[in-house]
């Protein structure tokens, strides 16, 4: 049976995401908003949901199921929909600090 880790939103989102506009396709999903929910092992998305419907650690809009591959189901009020994680773009490094290079002469040789 397969095993999916969940991701909890944290409280400080719970109110934006419920708020935000229903988008199609694919979410793009911070993981600093969640953290770690434990996991659940389940048949699939749907019976995870059921599993956890009537407990303490029930899903909540907004919460993610991962599966062993990483694939990611965000829970909406509509059902389970696809979500990947939203990566950073790596900082570029910037020049050293320094004076700047002088540039190049631009003054005609002395005949």
């Amino acid at each position: 049976m397969p095993i999916f880790k969940i991701h909890r939103l944290r409280d400080s989102q719970v109110q934006q995401f419920r708020w935000s506009a229903h988008t199609a396709g694919p979410s793009q999903v911070r993981p600093r908003d969640y953290s770690e929910g434990g996991v659940i092992e389940a048949d699939g998305v749907y019976d995870a949901w059921a599993a956890l419907r009537d407990s303490s650690e029930s899903l909540r809009v907004g919460d993610i199921l991962e599966d062993a591959a990483g694939a990611l189901r965000l829970c909406k009020y509509v059902g389970f929909e696809e979500a990947h994680w939203l990566v950073p773009e790596p900082k570029q490094e910037s020049a050293p600090a320094g004076p700047d290079p002088a540039p190049p002469s631009t003054v005609p040789p002395i005949p």
